[in-house]
């Protein structure tokens, strides 16, 4: 009878064990979907605190550079957008809402899309900006194509 309730118990361990990492996974592949903007623009956000590193001011800095550089027409007409939010200012608590940030994040926004890439900012911005402002082409591309 004790082996029957340990490879019972063993079992639904193991069940619930797979049932967790399948569900979490599940819920990564839809990570940062949310509608927040208009689908005709793309919105690439900074968010950050007034008392900043020397890599949270590369992450603006090269993110900032990497989208004026890589787009310079649509962001004559506005379709593209960088922003860099100070979320310790009053007057940036309802984009912050909007966008779901309560923390440094560097986010790039269409419609339903909402694609962080925050990890790929402070792990490249002052290491490697050329990689940065790859992650940033192969988030806004299909973006500004309609490919979301």
């Amino acid at each position: 009878m004790k082996k029957f309730v340990l490879i019972s118990l063993a079992v639904i361990v193991s069940i619930s064990v797979i049932a967790l990492f399948s569900f979490k996974e599940a819920n990564n592949s839809e990570k940062g979907k949310t509608s927040i903007t208009a689908a005709n623009k793309v919105e690439v956000f900074y968010f950050h605190f007034t008392r900043r590193c020397v890599t949270c001011q590369a992450v603006e800095d090269e993110s900032k550079k990497a989208v004026e550089s890589l787009y310079p027409d649509q962001v004559k007409k506005g379709t593209v957008i960088f922003e860099a939010i100070n979320l310790d200012d009053e007057s940036s608590k309802a984009v912050a809402e909007r966008c779901k940030v309560s923390g440094q994040s560097l986010l790039v926004i269409s419609g339903e899309a909402r694609i962080d890439l925050t990890s790929e900012g402070f792990m490249n911005a002052r290491s490697n900006p050329e990689k940065l402002k790859e992650e940033l082409k192969k988030a806004i591309d299909p973006l500004l194509t309609g490919n979301k």
